[in-house]
Formats: structure tokens, sequence, C-alpha cells
């Protein structure tokens, strides 16, 4: 398998990146996943994957860049996981801009970023005070980095997440976030794990979406045909 069909995820041990492994590897594409703890070793292998093991929040650029070397593209789907605001800007924030540094000295120019479908506007109307603001702040301003960047990017914006099988099929929302200009209803505006790791391996594959963010829910338009 050649070395442009390598595709690196981090936070490979994350629910989203699990699933989105055996698809990409379906695909015909070599999957090394990152993780911090090597007793996660095992399970990255049974998904068809090779484990790394590198702590993001910890590794430099230059550690990242080494592992990123030769990959056709990088996915982030790392995150804090709602621990402290320090860890949550640590993981969300700073491990996701140097390894956009670390993917542009590596010379990888597809960089894919898992962020959320409100992150855009979530900083403009929660009070700093509430316990989600320090992730909505940290994807935000992620987000708006990886959008300076010269690399060709595609940030993914889901929905709320469930773990219901994926159904392939999707509903476009606009940079908000939104349905016709509206906030979905709680039940419209979830997208399963499963769907989202079908999301990944479709830009992926296809190298679709570049240069452009995509906020979407489960819906009834078929993902290949919603992202073109």
């Amino acid at each position: 398998m050649s070395e442009e069909r390598r595709v690196v995820l981090i936070g490979g041990h994350g629910k989203v990146a699990l699933l989105a492994a055996p698809k990409l590897v379906a695909r015909g594409f070599a999957v090394d996943s990152l993780i911090r703890n090597p007793d996660h070793s095992a399970e990255i292998s049974a998904t068809g994957a090779t484990p790394v093991v590198l702590d993001i929040e910890n590794a430099g650029v230059e550690q990242l860049a080494e592992a990123f070397s030769g990959a056709h593209s990088i996915v982030f789907s790392a995150g804090a996981g709602g621990g402290s605001k320090e860890r949550t800007r640590a993981v969300d924030f700073d491990a996701a801009v140097r390894s956009m540094e670390a993917a542009k000295q590596a010379g990888v120019s597809r960089f894919v970023m898992v962020s959320y479908s409100r992150a855009l506007v979530d900083v403009d109307n929660l009070d700093p005070e509430n316990s989600f603001y320090t992730y909505a702040k940290a994807k935000h301003d992620a987000d708006a980095v990886l959008r300076e960047t010269d690399l060709d990017y595609t940030i993914l914006g889901p929905g709320a997440l469930t773990l219901d099988p994926a159904s392939k099929k999707i509903t476009i929302a606009d940079e908000n976030g939104n349905i016709d200009g509206k906030a979905p209803e709680a039940e419209n505006g979830k997208v399963s794990r499963e769907n989202v790791a079908e999301v990944i391996t479709h830009v992926v594959d296809t190298e679709a979406a570049q240069r452009s963010t995509v906020n979407f829910y489960d819906g009834s338009t078929a993902i290949a045909e919603a992202i073109s």
C-alpha cells in the first residue's frame, strides 16, 4: 500500500475515530491511529488501524510532523472529553493548532477537523460561566485558525452525537448550524457517531468539501449527494 494512501487519525481511541478507522481501511487506506494510552493498542488494531502511541497534549510540532510524514491526510477527532478547562483548551485548541503546523511542516495539505455544528456562534450566545463555554471557545478558535491556513481543510460540524447506527443519510445545515434559518428542534439536531465516521471517510476518500465547513445532522439525503 503506498504511503500516499495513509490517513493519520488524531484521537484514535475516540468513539468516532474507532468507527471511522475500519471504514477508511475498507476504502483502501492505511490508517495510523494516534492514542495516548498504550493499553488501547489492541482495540485500535482490531479496527484494522495501526496504533501509534503519541500524547498530542504534550507532543511538539516536530514529533507530530514526524508522525504525519508521507500521509495522504490528517483527521483531527481528538477531544478532552469534558475534563478540566485547562485540559479542554490544551487538547481542543493548542494541540489542534500544533497539528495544523505539523501538517504544514510535513507537507500534508489535507486536514479534516471534527468540530460541531454551532461552533461558529455558540461563543457569542453562551455565558462564559457556562460549563460548555470552554469547549465551544476552543473549537471556535481552532476552526478560525484552520480557516486562515493554506491547508486543504474540511471542517465537519455534526450535531448532538448519538450511538445509533449509520443511516448514511444527512441534512446539511448553514454556517450557524441552522436549517431554514432556525436552530433545529432537539430531535432533529442529532447525528449518529457512525454517520460522522461515514462523512469523514467520504471527504477523505473523495477529497470533497475542500476549504469549506460542513455542518450536518441525520437526515434524508445520501452523504455522497449531500457533500459532493
